[in-house]
């Protein structure tokens, strides 16, 4: 256990080093690229919730109307320790057995208990990419720069904690089937035709504002704990036009079942994850990543009440996601 947490202290000795050396860089370098001026965002200036503020209540009802036969679906990943994650985010889990130990026990009644130590990113496993995960250069979600928001104790701004917890409208749209394969290929990327053509398939659904929209790859459940090599190193997903797409339907979430929701590596380009810019960054909608969206795709389910709950760590730009879908 004192190794254990003498590896802990360590990270968060490094962690404080690594902080102070990009808080450094990012008042030396600036904005690094040339980019026109997004902000504020129509939400207002002041805003930290991005695209949430869709989800009115009224769209919260018509999520609760979706639900007809009380089917519950668990879109989220288990723990364990030998999931693949983006490197260098790790997790690691540790049962402490003390507490079973008879000097342990309290009151004439024997009580005893579990007790468990975490350590490693919110970055992996299901989860949400908040409004202060991504930015353009030093530029995040309505202008802030980051060595204005972030501190070694977490952001001030943008964080996943002033996020609401949400219910509202789903919808899932099945990529893979729409292609006619259990599985997009690597790299795939989806494009507008593709959503307009699945969501016809689909029975010619819209997608309005306030949805969170889910793509169904095929990725989890051909991957996951399988190939954990292959499925880290690459992914299919939306293009930027998709992005832009989704950004004019005033969607609140983007979410699917791979690690990063876009496409991985894209091939002839230099740049990497301009979705997350265009959504998050720019238009502060939230990526939902490792949706298990499987047995919604297996239901044929495409219309749903979706649950969208996380974990509150405060300061966080991404956090644990905790999402069901309810049919």
């Amino acid at each position: 256990m004192g190794k254990y947490l003498f590896s802990i202290l360590s990270l968060n000795r490094i962690a404080l080093i690594s902080f102070a050396v990009l808080a450094i860089l990012s008042l030396t370098v600036g904005l690094g690229v040339s980019q026109d001026k997004w902000w504020p965002s129509k939400y207002g200036a002041d805003d930290v919730i991005g695209a949430a503020n869709e989800i009115t209540p009224e769209k919260v009802v018509e999520a609760a109307r979706l639900i007809k036969k009380g089917k519950i679906y668990d879109l989220q990943l288990t723990l364990v320790p030998e999931g693949p994650a983006f490197p260098p985010r790790y997790y690691q889990f540790q049962l402490m057995y003390n507490n079973i130990h008879p000097s342990r026990w309290l009151g004439s009644n024997q009580f005893a208990w579990s007790d468990e130590i975490i350590a490693g990113n919110l970055g992996t496993f299901t989860q949400v990419d908040c409004l202060g995960h991504a930015g353009i250069g030093e530029i995040f979600y309505n202008g802030r720069k980051w060595g204005e928001i972030a501190t070694p104790a977490g952001l001030t701004s943008n964080s996943c904690e002033m996020s609401p917890q949400e219910m509202t409208r789903g919808v899932l749209i099945d990529i893979a089937a729409y292609k006619g394969v259990p599985v997009l290929s690597d790299d795939y990327v989806i494009t507008v035709k593709d959503i307009q053509g699945a969501l016809k398939k689909q029975g010619n659904m819209e997608v309005r504002p306030g949805d969170i929209v889910v793509f169904h790859t095929g990725w989890i459940q051909s991957y996951w704990l399988k190939d954990n090599k292959r499925y880290i190193s690459s992914e299919p997903g939306p293009s930027t036009a998709a992005a832009q797409w989704l950004v004019d339907k005033r969607v609140t979430g983007v979410g699917a079942d791979n690690w990063g929701v876009e496409a991985f590596p894209v091939k002839g380009s230099d740049e990497m994850f301009t979705l997350h810019q265009e959504l998050i960054t720019k238009n502060g909608i939230y990526i939902l990543e490792n949706v298990v969206s499987e047995h919604l795709a297996k239901d044929k389910v495409y219309e749903f009440a979706f649950v969208m709950t996380f974990l509150k760590a405060r300061g966080a730009g991404q956090t644990w996601g905790t999402f069901i879908g309810v049919n």
